[in-house]
């Protein structure tokens, strides 16, 4: 299990903007090994999250200019959670 604390952050362009956090190198190499083992496209990889008391299932994606990967974060999870873009959050990632 990966434990992350960091900010909700957003992205915006012309065609929308979603919400992410981001999981940093150092934290990185268990997934980027688990990635090895099940190739999926885009490298992502499957995740299972948990944030307080709401839990969801999502992919993590790798981050070119990071060097690690990014968590995205639906608009009906922070209803759930009662976060906003900003706010700093701590998740448990278990890969599947």
């Amino acid at each position: 299990m990966i434990v992350l604390t960091g900010p909700l952050k957003i992205w915006a362009n012309d065609e929308g903007r979603m919400h992410f956090m981001s999981v940093p190198e150092a934290l990185s190499a268990e997934i980027r090994a688990h990635a090895l083992m099940v190739r999926r496209g885009f490298g992502s990889v499957k995740v299972e999250v948990t944030l307080d008391d709401v839990t969801w299932r999502t992919s993590v994606f790798p981050s070119k200019s990071s060097g690690g990967y990014f968590l995205p974060v639906k608009i009906d999870v922070m209803r759930k959670a009662c976060i906003a873009a900003g706010d700093e959050v701590t998740v448990e990632l278990q890969l599947l």
